[in-house]
């Protein structure tokens, strides 16, 4: 019998090589905020708007703003949750209570909302969702969404007493009270993410202006003395995530570890080295150790528009008397040095990358060519295509009338003298001379006008070409190009940006989806069908045409485990399946799933009590189709 298990998989192992040059796809996510659309958790208070102070009454001939501006003086747990409320300030106009905020509310599910709190205290709500029952510690509230598909809740607090202070408030979605601690995800973000092979969580941890809610003010000191400890990260139980330190770590290696897939994290810049090396050992002891760990000192630290870049210009070149961008290479150099040394041990499991800028070779030679050998293990450039100034110009001067296929003609038209050139150079100059792999930490369509932030004469073209079918072939010729470039020597990665956001003809339209209940019968989303379309191709031995895998077996995390352990599987269209648990001689030991399933994916939780401590093997089986893996008991 272990012959026969050997063979299958082996088997199985061979039907399913990728070819040479195929793109392994990973995502970024949206960063937290009250306005978001993306939706990633069912407890929504860890993305409300920061607090802020207003009258407990209204004045009679007062200002009432709606922000006072007196938060920083309203004494605070360690969690942030005010100590006593209302709150006597002498320069206010009367006692001060405080207030969050959700803006838009795109995206949330109908139904009834639960609020959950610790503590004496009184609550004022408003907006579009209404109080239905409440009583000590938890209120009911409906929400029905507004007909303009906007909306907005406030939340305030009037009276927290000083003995026992309202904290630890959660805004649970509808139907999650019962499961929001075992499961904390939304279920609809979750399951459209597990395709995803890699997350970057560069947005997720607020890496542009790290720390800072503007990004002059990341360079307004005289002196090297705002480096971060790692106490004062974002922590758990902070009443918000949606802050200039973004999401706990914790959460990111929960969310990778459920979901099977790798993880790119980009360390904040101004981070001490006690900072890094504390993240660095959370990540090596914590991330399923099967999974690889993408490194990267914070973000586009060439991009003038963030205080990243202007901190570093000011502490790495001005104040060290070098040249930019030489000067900043100690900071990279020091962040991987450091991530290599803790991971000394285990360096398959980690990848150094140093990040460039597409279109400026000079500067990414610059960079990469000043880092010591050995010391990183990949580039990365962007790989977006876009609207450049005089595309923008052009159909400026179209206005109104420009049309979608205004847009995608010129983008076509100029793609070979700029992206796909400056993605060669970057590969030929730097990939190929230093034999290292060219990846991509973001990509996709770049369609903003010049400047940025100005509503632009041709806003709904703008938005259009987003739904248009058009924007389905730029993709997918944009990823025939892109394995033109691809190496089988390396894993040749896309990471797509963004995942889930609203349309904007200002700001850009970067989600592949708009909202998390997109119904793509009714609203197309053709960068999402590109993107899913690519992934969900695989190639047969000895054939040059592509087919739809029919399912996919994950490995089981945690592995070893005790006595508990989750195990991902996903099938491409409906059929009939079994997964079953082996003993090392073949003896069926536990059968956890036989039945129809649609297509989707799916997490069973596999409970190893009363089993011997051992090896098992779980198998996968629709018809003649098999696939097995190994996982681990320690009991």
């Amino acid at each position: 019998m272990k012959k026969i298990i050997i063979v299958i998989a082996l088997l199985c192992s061979f039907m399913q090589v990728k070819a040479e040059n195929r793109l392994k796809i990973g995502t970024n996510i949206a960063g937290l905020s009250d306005y978001m659309t993306e939706m990633p958790l069912v407890d929504l208070m860890h993305h409300c708007r920061s607090w802020m102070t207003s009258n407990v009454v209204w004045v009679s001939d007062g200002e009432n703003e709606w922000d006072t501006g007196f938060i920083d003086q309203i004494p605070k747990d360690e969690n942030g949750y005010p100590l006593s409320l209302p709150y006597y300030i002498a320069e206010a106009e009367t006692l001060q209570a405080v207030h969050t905020i959700w803006a838009y509310l795109y995206g949330w599910p109908e139904g009834n909302y639960t609020l959950l709190y610790d503590g004496d205290g009184d609550f004022v709500v408003s907006g579009d969702l209404t109080p239905v029952s409440e009583e000590p510690g938890r209120i009911t509230l409906q929400f029905t969404p507004p007909e303009n598909e906007e909306g907005q809740f406030i939340l305030q607090i009037t009276r927290s007493d000083v003995n026992n202070h309202i904290r630890n408030i959660r805004l649970l979605m509808p139907g999650a009270e019962q499961t929001y601690e075992t499961m904390p995800y939304y279920s609809e973000w979750f399951n459209k993410l597990q395709p995803f092979k890699i997350i970057r969580f560069m947005d997720w941890g607020h890496t542009n202006n790290w720390g800072n809610e503007y990004s002059w003010e990341c360079y307004d000191d005289d002196s090297d003395t705002i480096k971060v400890e790692w106490e004062e990260r974002s922590q758990l139980y902070n009443y918000t995530w949606a802050t200039n330190k973004g999401v706990p770590y914790e959460v990111m290696i929960d969310v990778c570890n459920r979901l099977n897939a790798d993880m790119w994290i980009c360390v904040p810049h101004s981070a001490s080295d006690d900072y890094i090396f504390q993240l660095a050992t959370l990540l090596k002891n914590n991330l399923n150790p099967s999974l690889k760990i993408y490194v990267e000192y914070s973000n586009e630290i060439w991009n003038w528009m963030f205080g990243q870049t202007q901190w570093l210009y000011k502490f790495g070149c001005v104040n060290q008397g070098k040249e930019w961008p030489e000067g900043i290479v100690p900071y990279i150099q020091n962040c991987m040095d450091i991530f290599s040394n803790v991971f000394n041990d285990d360096m398959t499991r980690l990848v150094r990358v140093v990040g460039v800028q597409c279109s400026w070779l000079d500067v990414s030679q610059r960079i990469v060519f000043n880092m010591r050998s050995g010391s990183f293990d990949a580039f990365a450039p962007a790989a977006y295509f876009g609207i450049d100034e005089q595309t923008d110009s052009e159909l400026d001067a179209l206005g109104a009338s420009a049309t979608v296929q205004d847009i995608v003609t010129r983008v076509r038209n100029r793609l070979d003298s700029n992206e796909k050139q400056w993605l060669c150079d970057q590969k030929n100059e730097i990939g190929d001379t230093l034999g290292i792999p060219m990846i991509y930490y973001e990509g996709g369509q770049h369609f903003t006008p010049a400047p940025f932030g100005e509503e632009p004469t041709y806003a709904q073209a703008l938005l259009d070409v987003q739904r248009d079918t058009a924007m389905y072939n730029l993709y997918r010729e944009w990823f025939t190009f892109l394995e033109t470039l691809a190496s089988s020597d390396y894993e040749n990665l896309f990471v797509n940006f963004s995942f889930i956001d609203q349309r904007s003809a200002r700001y850009g339209s970067w989600g592949i989806l708009e909202s998390v209940h997109q119904d793509t019968n009714n609203i197309p989303a053709p960068k999402y069908s590109a993107i899913m379309d690519y992934m969900n191709m695989t190639t047969n031995i000895g054939n040059n045409h592509l087919i739809n895998p029919v399912m996919k077996l994950e490995q089981n995390y945690p592995n070893p485990f005790n006595p508990i352990t989750q195990i991902n599987y996903s099938v491409e269209k409906r059929c009939n399946i079994s997964l079953k648990v082996y003993n090392i001689v073949g003896q069926e030991v536990k059968n956890l799933f036989e039945g129809d399933r649609e297509p989707g994916n799916y997490t069973i939780t596999f409970n190893g009590i009363g089993l011997a401590s051992g090896v098992y093997i779980y198998q996968l089986k629709m018809n003649n189709s098999v696939q097995m893996k190994k996982l681990i008991l320690l009991q």
